[in-house]
């Protein structure tokens, strides 16, 4: 059917990258869910999702005019760690790896186990070749090359998060899927089989191996398409080792939910965490650097602990802050708090017990603002304003 036109509406039938609705037994599993009402999945807390159509359109304009585009992009070619097989086929020390591949896209290495968490390998975010937000910056490795993955978790169905080239490759390997509920209906229509799924709602878990999957609420949406808009449902997920446990936000506003995913998960040796594309426009759905760093405060029950390594950023351009800010303003919160904050550079693995110093790295390809760069590391509480070129 794919290419040929409805009869009804004269319409082309959608491309296969905006996946499948969920039917059958999995649309009657959704129905039974806690967290879906009148037809659609609801958020932990309200949630304005988008602007007006009016603001939505002077948006628009000032997405695509020439000064915006600037601003919102490196000036230079970002550094990304050529990441090879070789240095992850050595055991991590401690017994927990992590390499950001770039955006939401993370492998983490825990307790003997691969875990590759919202993988997105392809050119653009969108469903079309020819169109939307592409990567300003190349993969760190290929994804062959990255070797065998024991599950793959993704936390919601949005193109930059669940890409079809990438789970096309991935469909060819033996690699189990944890996806929330709905989402597995994508999966199968792209070829994975059914039995290598696990679709789980909120607070329900999953174990692989010797690691045991949960996914946890967040406050965000789904959609593909017109015809599946709040019909799959989003997450954030916990994964625990024998030894080691992680915390990945996907996409999410911030709630009062994450207290009490820390205080029955928590808490975590890193967590990963949504801190880009965010915007005074859809505040419920996305958050800012400093209420990253708050939710990774409630995570770890108040507490300083734990390394927090921001993700969501620097790879797509995806809303109207400057390219750098998401970086800049997570460092210097964190160093507010006395948080332990990861910076590697995309494909730059490290092991979170011997985290290195943060390193504002991006500056060096960054658009310098017009009063210069706030020293870095500081002397004391000393914040010199430097006018680095």
């Amino acid at each position: 059917m794919s290419g040929s036109r409805s009869q009804s509406s004269g319409l082309r039938v959608q491309p296969a990258a905006f996946g499948a609705v969920p039917t059958g037994a999995r649309l009657e599993r959704i129905r039974r869910s806690p967290h879906f009402a009148n037809g659609a999945f609801v958020n932990p807390e309200g949630a304005r999702i988008g602007p007006s159509r009016g603001v939505a359109l002077e948006m628009a304009k000032g997405y695509f005019r020439k000064d915006e585009r600037v601003r919102r992009a490196p000036a230079g070619l970002i550094p990304v760690h050529s990441t090879t097989l070789a240095d992850l086929a050595r055991p991590p020390a401690s017994g927990l790896r992590v390499t950001w591949m770039g955006h939401s896209s993370v492998l983490a290495e825990i307790d003997g186990h691969r875990v590759l968490i919202d993988p997105v390998w392809g050119e653009r975010c969108s469903p079309f070749a020819f169109a939307g937000p592409k990567r300003l910056h190349p993969a760190p490795l290929p994804l062959a090359a990255l070797g065998p993955v024991d599950v793959v978790v993704i936390s919601h169905d949005h193109y930059d998060h669940l890409d079809m080239p990438t789970i096309k490759a991935l469909a060819g390997t033996d690699t189990v899927f944890a996806v929330p509920l709905g989402v597995g209906a994508h999966l199968e229509h792209w070829g994975v089989s059914e039995g290598r799924i696990r679709e789980l709602d909120w607070n329900e878990a999953t174990k692989v191996g010797g690691l045991t999957l949960t996914a946890t609420p967040a406050r965000h949406f789904c959609g593909r398409g017109l015809r599946n808009a709040q019909q799959t449902l989003w997450a954030s997920w916990v994964v625990a080792g024998d030894e080691h446990r992680i915390y990945h936000s996907g996409d999410t506003g911030y709630f009062q939910g994450f207290k009490d995913i820390g205080a029955e998960h928590g808490p975590f040796d890193i967590t990963m965490i949504q801190i880009g594309a965010y915007s005074e426009f859809w505040p419920d759905i996305h958050m800012t650097p400093e209420e990253g760093l708050k939710t990774h405060l409630d995570l770890q029950g108040g507490g300083t602990g734990g390394v927090l390594l921001p993700i969501h950023w620097a790879t797509f351009n995806l809303a109207m802050h400057s390219w750098a800010e998401p970086g800049e303003r997570s460092l210097w919160a964190a160093h507010k708090a006395g948080v332990t904050l990861a910076t590697p550079r995309p494909g730059e693995p490290f092991e979170p017990r011997n985290t290195p110093p943060a390193d504002p790295w991006w500056r060096s390809v960054a658009r310098r603002p017009a009063e210069g760069w706030t020293a870095w590391p500081p002397v004391g509480e000393q914040l010199d304003l430097v006018a680095e070129s």
